[in-house]
């Protein structure tokens, strides 16, 4: 079991940027592909971004292509995710999810350790 907690969620202007955390504890870190997950009020939970467990293979969601990145600092047992260009629509709460595996996951079932979400808010 791995836990997860997350940081850097707040409020930003449209066209701004934040850097959300996700610091890691439990097993062995390294072993785990990550992701980011987020969910708007009203909406179902959806893939934001995962990569695998070297960091090397990345997934994003098509909304966020181009704007946000995801990485890993395997020595800091931490992921992160560079969000720019934010738009209202990136409103949501985002959950950092650790991977069952080490391979890169894209469904909610490919991940079994979740942090407890951090608000992201974004004004127009």
């Amino acid at each position: 079991q791995v836990q997860l907690v997350e940081s850097g969620g707040g409020l930003v202007q449209a066209g701004g940027s934040l850097t959300l955390s996700c610091a890691a504890s439990g097993r062995i870190f390294v072993n785990a592909a990550m992701g980011w997950f987020r969910q708007a009020p009203g909406k179902e939970r959806e893939i934001v971004a995962a990569l695998d467990w070297r960091g090397v293979t990345t997934y994003y969601a098509d909304s966020v292509k181009g704007r946000f990145t995801i990485s890993r600092d395997n020595a800091k047992n931490t992921v992160y995710l560079k969000m720019n260009s934010l738009k209202p629509e990136d409103t949501a709460v985002y959950y950092c999810a650790a991977g069952r595996g080490l391979r890169i996951g894209v469904q909610e079932s490919d991940f079994g350790s979740w942090g407890q979400g951090t608000q992201v808010t974004v004004s127009s």
